[in-house]
């Protein structure tokens, strides 16, 4: 092992030294919960040593300074790596106590680092590959950012630790080939090549040629001894200057340190007992208690820590210096503080809708929506899996985005959902914009696993899922998403809307640009659905999840209920019902966690205390919070099937007729 003296370090702490706290603090942290995952913050304390010594810009005392370098521990399950060096640089919430307290009840530090949770900590991540993906978003949002204000203002740098976990999974494909296309040269990514997973030798497994698969899809790439600071430095200064996103193999040996277990499946995920502990001690010549950092280290790290302090001030000063309409336009991207410019928009649209009453389907709703909205909310940034013509996505002043042209505001995915969806998490993460992305709604499965982390995370993504039912008709069952509904309604923080004409559909994003703490999904129709809101109300009724759209003349004698394209069906049952003198409410319900977080008065005042059918274009599950044992769902028990939409729901029963009938029964 090569190692010398830390350039920056003016004490003359090594390099060798510096990384044994990491690795010390790692160790102890492991064995006192006696569980996690010591082997990798071990592997990789000289890689992160050099990377937070000698190159990362950040500031402790700012954590959200917009222009701070972001640091990705991809391969999260080391997450003591990352706790190590927030507590070594000087973020004040990381103490040492902290650390003592890993993967307990109440802690900050979590088994994997979770957004939120604790400065630092840039995105949440553990499921392998995600925080690869998610850090291509990051770089995006750099990279657009810089072209609207200039480099005096954003001028940073995206780095990621992966394993070989996050590099197997499928996800990794998706988002080294968008970021090699889009030529995102602020991209780095360091990776603990270690060989070893959690069966044993990666040989076991795979034997793709890494460094040849980044350089096929655009990137730059070197390969090092990650356990030589300079090898390392110099690699990363070379990354720096590249015009293309960079790949840097660092061979290590997980584990280094440990004398008995070092380059062994055994240190990956389970502490090394007290024995190894105790070796290790000696072998890395650190004589020192567990959680202890004797002064000159922790001072040398805290110096590293400070550096940042005075670019982070002339940045301030900068940013203090530019035209007045610079300053606002960046600060309000930081803050997306939207919500007001969003209802000015949206209340305008619903004037207009109210008086011409168009019939639309829900896609083209949204796109007449969306021209609306991006003048007064140029914060969104569009895009779609490949499908930008179906889904409706993009509006005639968009621009797009291309890997020599970053002055647009549309991002072309490609056929990469689960790429897309994680991308716009880090978009989202890095602040400036309020990413909104499309496909057809059956297509989110490929997605869930981005999806559930935003909720997890709490920030606002926009996923625009169209084609929402039986309703597309002749692509038959693969593409109709009989159950994708209940799937997402169950991710808990997920806000699912599904509009039922055009002025709900404005509501709808309205709703969403305000969800400032989770992520929206938008169920949209590809068929056309006549206007049901034919007076113009300034409330917007979407956001209480459910209202009575039509009352009855006197007591109602059932409750019609639906979302989406099957309210109009409600609609017209409750005429043909009210001819037959059986008086029936009509409920549009567009978003059910919508409406559980109104009051129990106000939802019992909605559902009323009559007999209730709800009907929709797909499975009950996610119904039967409202049904009673007598109520009656009206929708699907199975798998779609190709035919026009007309004839697929008269096939599987879903018409004002079904409904009728099944009043007749309740009210009788």
């Amino acid at each position: 092992m090569t190692q010398t003296n830390t350039q920056n370090a003016p004490n003359a702490v090594s390099d060798r030294v510096m990384a044994a706290a990491i690795r010390a603090l790692s160790m102890d942290a492991v064995q006192q919960a006696n569980s996690g995952h010591p082997g990798m913050p071990m592997g990789m304390a000289d890689v992160a040593t050099v990377l937070f010594t000698r190159f990362m810009k950040f500031d402790p005392k700012a954590p959200h300074w917009p222009d701070r370098d972001r640091f990705v521990l991809s391969a999260g399950h080391g997450s003591m790596l990352l706790y190590s060096l927030l507590h070594l640089t000087g973020y004040e919430e990381m103490t040492m106590d902290q650390l003592r307290r890993f993967r307990q009840l109440g802690s900050i530090t979590a088994g994997h680092p979770e957004y939120g949770h604790a400065e630092g900590i840039e995105t949440t991540t553990g499921p392998l590959g995600q925080g690869l993906a998610t850090s291509v978003g990051m770089a995006i949002a750099e990279k657009l950012l810089a072209n609207r204000f200039g480099a005096d203002l954003v001028d940073h740098y995206t780095y990621v630790i992966a394993g070989d976990g996050c590099l197997q999974e499928g996800v990794s494909h998706e988002a080294i080939d968008m970021a090699g296309h889009l030529k995102l040269s602020k991209l780095i990514v360091l990776w603990d090549d270690n060989a070893i997973s959690i069966d044993g030798a990666t040989s076991l497994s795979t034997s793709t040629d890494q460094i040849a698969r980044f350089a096929a899809s655009g990137w730059a790439t070197a390969a090092v001894d990650g356990h030589d600071a300079e090898a390392v430095a110099k690699a990363i200064e070379a990354a720096r200057k590249s015009d293309r996103p960079t790949f840097i193999a660092c061979k290590t040996k997980i584990g280094w340190g440990a004398p008995n277990k070092a380059g062994t499946h055994k240190v990956h995920g389970e502490a090394l007992g007290h024995e190894e502990v105790a070796a290790a001690r000696v072998f890395l010549e650190w004589p020192h208690e567990p959680f202890v950092v004797p002064e000159p280290v922790l001072s040398a790290w805290r110096a590293a820590g400070s550096k940042g302090t005075v670019r982070r001030k002339a940045w301030e000063q900068r940013l203090a210096a530019a035209p007045a309409e610079t300053r606002t336009k960046f600060q309000s991207g930081q803050d997306s503080h939207v919500t007001e410019a969003a209802s000015k928009a949206v209340l305008a649209l619903k004037e207009k809708w109210a008086s011409e009453k168009p019939k639309l389907a829900t896609r083209q709703a949204s796109q007449k929506s969306l021209e609306a909205l991006i003048p007064a909310v140029p914060e969104l940034l569009g895009g779609s899996a490949d499908l930008t013509g179906s889904v409706l996505t993009r509006v005639g002043s968009h621009k797009s985005v291309s890997p020599d042209d970053f002055s647009g505001d549309y991002l072309h995915y490609g056929i990469r959902e689960f790429g897309m969806a994680a991308a716009m998490n880090g978009i989202a993460l890095h602040r400036g914009f309020i990413p909104y992305g499309g496909t057809f709604l059956v297509f989110a499965d490929y997605a869930r696993p981005a999806i559930r982390l935003a909720a997890l995370m709490g920030v606002r993504v926009i996923h625009v899922l169209t084609h929402d039912s039986i309703g597309l008709g002749e692509d038959g069952p693969t593409h109709q998403p009989v159950e994708t509904l209940s799937s997402l309604r169950v991710i808990p923080n997920m806000t699912v809307i599904r509009p039922a004409d055009a002025i709900e559909t404005a509501e709808a994003w309205e709703a969403a640009i305000a969800n400032e703490k989770g992520p929206t999904g938008l169920s949209l129709t590809r068929q056309a659905l006549p206007a049901l809101r034919l007076e113009h109300t300034a409330e917007n009724m979407v956001l209480k999840g459910a209202y009575i759209l039509r009352k009855a003349d006197g007591a109602a004698k059932v409750t019609l209920m639906g979302s989406g394209s099957e309210v109009s069906l409600a609609v017209a049952a409750a005429e043909s019902l009210a001819a037959e003198g059986i008086a029936a409410n009509v409920v549009s319900v567009p978003s059910m966690e919508l409406f559980m977080k109104q009051s129990p008065e106000y939802r019992k005042s909605v559902l009323g205390t009559a007999p209730r059918i709800a009907v929709e274009a797909a499975l009950q599950q996610s119904w039967d919070r409202f049904l009673r044992d007598d109520d009656v769902f009206i929708g699907m028990t199975g798998f779609g099937a190709s035919a026009p939409a007309p004839d697929l729901y008269r096939h599987f029963g879903i018409t004002a007729e079904a409904i009728v009938d099944a009043a007749r029964k309740l009210a009788g």
